[in-house]
């Protein structure tokens, strides 16, 4: 019977603790997903630094081994989304880096206290990111698609029918609206699943929560990643014509 007060209780405090901004940088107000996100991207960047610092031709270096398999790895599913490994080696850095990012950001959550400790929220459960990176998708899938067509691309919004075309424009629209909300009711769910029972059994119950969000937090960065390199080969590939 106590079970809905203190779930309510945690998800208000939680709230709380990261509603209102941390400092203000050049007029601009900075949160707790700002800072993360910041301490993310040095992360992302000193890792990146350090694996190819001395590329060898034959690693020997565990870091330059492991991030050749993971970045190996990224590209056989993006080739298998995209249908054609040219267009998987094309649009990889852009992808990749979605993977990437929103991977680490899923998984900032899992750091003990992050939900309450100032300056330290999972960037992921925070719609403002989610439709940001749903956006950069958006506009990137159809300047791609003008750049490799011209304006032969808009053609497929008449496709198959000219009656087809506020039902096409519909569907684009709601992509964005589909990929951001997806990420963050995934990862903001979770994060306030674990809180609860933190609240309620602190030892051993949020455990097997934890090792499935990790389990989630790289699911939800391959849904993501997979689905944005399906809607940019659909607008770059020929059969669009």
């Amino acid at each position: 019977m106590f079970a809905t007060p203190v779930y309510a209780a945690t998800s208000a405090e939680h709230g709380a603790e990261h509603a209102g901004p941390l400092f203000s940088l050049f007029g601009l107000e900075v949160s707790s997903v700002v800072t993360t996100m910041w301490a993310i991207m040095i992360i992302i960047t000193v890792v990146a630094y350090f694996s190819t610092r001395k590329l060898e031709k034959i690693p020997t270096r565990r870091l330059q081994n492991f991030m050749e398999i993971a970045l190996e790895a990224i590209l056989d599913q993006l080739t298998q989304a995209m249908g054609e490994e040219k267009y998987a080696r094309r649009y990889f850095p852009l992808l990749a880096s979605f993977f990437i990012l929103i991977l680490a950001s899923n998984y900032s959550g899992f750091i003990p206290g992050a939900s309450h400790i100032t300056g330290l929220q999972a960037p992921t459960s925070t719609l403002g990111v989610t439709a940001g990176f749903a956006l950069i998708v958006f506009f990137a899938t159809h300047y791609y698609g003008v750049k490799t067509k011209g304006l032969k691309y808009f053609k497929h919004f008449t496709q198959p029918f000219i009656f087809m075309l506020p039902l096409n424009i519909i569907d684009e629209l709601v992509r964005p609206v589909s990929l951001s909300l997806r990420l963050f009711g995934n990862v903001y769910g979770e994060e306030m699943v674990i809180a609860s029972l933190f609240s309620l059994i602190p030892l051993f119950v949020p455990l097997p929560m934890m090792f499935l969000g990790v389990l989630f937090g790289l699911i939800q960065a391959f849904v993501f990643t997979s689905l944005a390199a399906v809607y940019i080969a659909g607008a770059v590939q020929e059969h669009h014509e």
